[in-house]
């Protein structure tokens, strides 16, 4: 899986260097981001994760009570209810999108044409929305049997799609009479349309087979909407925030929307790599420890997280504010992406880094809440985040244009974190905050130290190689190695505990 995600990770951020190269920032990048964030707004929502995780869980709950076959049944029947949904959901988008367009970005309305090529690229993706459904759903019965490697692959094959049919289908589409972005519109889908395919005939070989079933009134079907309404409640708040920024993105300089998108994708994989994975490590851990009721060693489990979270992704966020404008350089200013796109994207990128740190407790504090039976803090949390995320864009739009955007979202992450923790330590009656301070302190020194190290060699290896593509990547490089290595070391030297126990961990492995 670790494979399958980091390929996909990596395609993922091919296919943003293409879109760089090809489209730069600006009137066609801005149509493509928005037209493509109109259905995966309800993607997020809807499929890929809440649906998943409640169709694993009911599905493998009805094959131990009531057979194999009964268990197809169900599947079935979610299979053809969810394209009825999903597929009404798709037509209503596609007839509607100018409308949708007008709402989320409505200056867009401003520039001659940018609104027409918007909703016509939103026309063209929304039947993603039913692909990617469909692929979730799959996902969760083949992980169910145990099948997870196809699964976790299949993202790839939709980058690749998308990169391959798009790129082709944008070379021909102005003979054709249409924008060549239109062209990467039609690789998403695709894309979409392989991450489902490639994982059918491993659904088949594992005991699948397609029958009509619709019994909306199935107690199975209903338990899966049921275990869905929460997750998707809590859900509905991130997506929300992404409407709003969103919509003051498009009201800010043209190419706004694009720099921002470009950020977050940067931002994005420490996020993944470190956030994401240390919440998802977790849970079992503290799901086993409520259960059994040990609330002590829950809490030191938590403590412990957090401080290995701290130890990773703050510098992480040191990096990519001190390293902002060469990587943005190295990874994106080819082609039509210029050095006004990369100082632009640079900016995001150093606001959006701010709040990698409180991301990342997020992700660890809001499992503990889950193992502790409790779904009503994160999603108060969540709602927090929106509040938050208005008041820091209003008062800071008409300064800092589209980096107000990006800070809004740290400030925001921020919020909740703090929420949560102070909720956490009232619920548990306090964990050791003084042993996250003093972790914090030296995760801090060394960090600095780092970053301070980084820049040096940055400068003094940047003079030597000139300003070649390929001597800003030896030099970026270098800079990054010299810093990972500088800052393990300091770890190890200031005794942070979570990282003496990762090297024990290592050394009997």
């Amino acid at each position: 899986m670790s494979v399958a995600v980091f390929a996909s990770r990596v395609l993922g951020l091919v296919r943003e260097q293409v879109l760089a190269g090809l489209f730069g920032a600006g009137y066609a990048m801005d149509a493509f981001v928005v037209a493509y964030r109109i259905p995966n707004l309800l993607r997020d929502l809807l499929a890929e994760g809440a649906l998943s995780s409640a169709f694993v869980t009911v599905f493998a709950q009805t094959e131990q009570r009531c057979g194999l076959e009964r268990t197809w049944r169900l599947a079935n029947n979610v299979i053809f209810c969810l394209t009825l949904l999903v597929g009404g959901i798709v037509l209503l988008g596609m007839f509607s999108s100018s409308f949708l367009v007008a709402v989320m970005a409505p200056d867009f309305g401003l520039v001659p044409g940018k609104h027409e090529l918007t909703a016509l690229m939103t026309s063209i993706m929304f039947p993603f929305l039913l692909l990617v459904s469909l692929a979730a759903l799959v996902m969760g019965i083949l992980n169910n049997r145990g099948k997870f490697f196809i699964p976790a692959l299949a993202s790839s094959f939709y980058n690749l799609g998308s990169i391959l049919v798009g790129v082709s289908l944008s070379l021909v589409m102005p003979r054709w009479g249409f924008p060549a972005i239109v062209g990467m519109a039609c690789g998403t889908l695709v894309g979409g349309f392989l991450q489902l395919a490639v994982q059918l005939p491993l659904l088949y070989k594992v005991g699948y087979r397609p029958a009509l079933v619709f019994e909306p009134g199935d107690e199975g079907l209903r338990q899966i909407v049921k275990l869905m309404a929460p997750a998707v409640a809590g859900m509905s708040a991130s997506q929300i925030n992404i409407f709003i920024n969103t919509f003051y993105a498009s009201s800010c300089a043209e190419g706004s929307v694009s720099w921002l998108n470009y950020a977050y994708r940067l931002v994005h994989l420490p996020q993944g790599l470190f956030g994401v994975a240390l919440g998802v490590a977790v849970l079992p851990l503290l799901s086993r420890l409520a259960v059994r009721d040990e609330l002590p060693a829950l809490k030191q489990a938590c403590v412990s997280s957090l401080s290995l979270g701290l130890a990773v992704t703050l510098p992480a966020a040191c990096g990519l504010i001190i390293l902002a404008k060469p990587i943005c350089a190295v990874i994106f200013q080819h082609g039509r992406f210029t050095l006004w796109d990369t100082e632009q994207t640079a900016a995001a990128l150093t606001y959006y880094s701010l709040g990698l740190l409180a991301f990342s407790g997020v992700k660890i504090l809001v499992p503990v809440f889950y193992a502790l039976n409790d779904t009503r803090i994160p999603v108060v949390g969540s709602f927090l985040t929106v509040a938050a995320n208005l008041l820091c864009i209003n008062l800071t739009l008409e300064v800092l244009q589209h980096r107000a955007i990006a800070l809004s979202a740290s400030v925001s992450m921020v919020v909740n974190f703090m929420f949560l923790a102070v909720m956490l330590y009232r619920k548990v009656e306090g964990y050791q905050v003084g042993y996250l301070l003093v972790n914090l302190a030296k995760t801090l020194a060394a960090s600095v130290i780092m970053s301070v190290l980084v820049l040096w060699v940055h400068a003094g290896v940047g003079g030597r190689l000139g300003s070649s593509l390929a001597g800003e990547i030896i030099t970026l490089a270098v800079a990054i190695l010299v810093g990972v290595g500088c800052y393990f070391s300091l770890l190890y030297f200031f005794k942070v505990p979570e990282f003496h126990e990762l090297l024990r961990r290592g050394e009997r492995q």
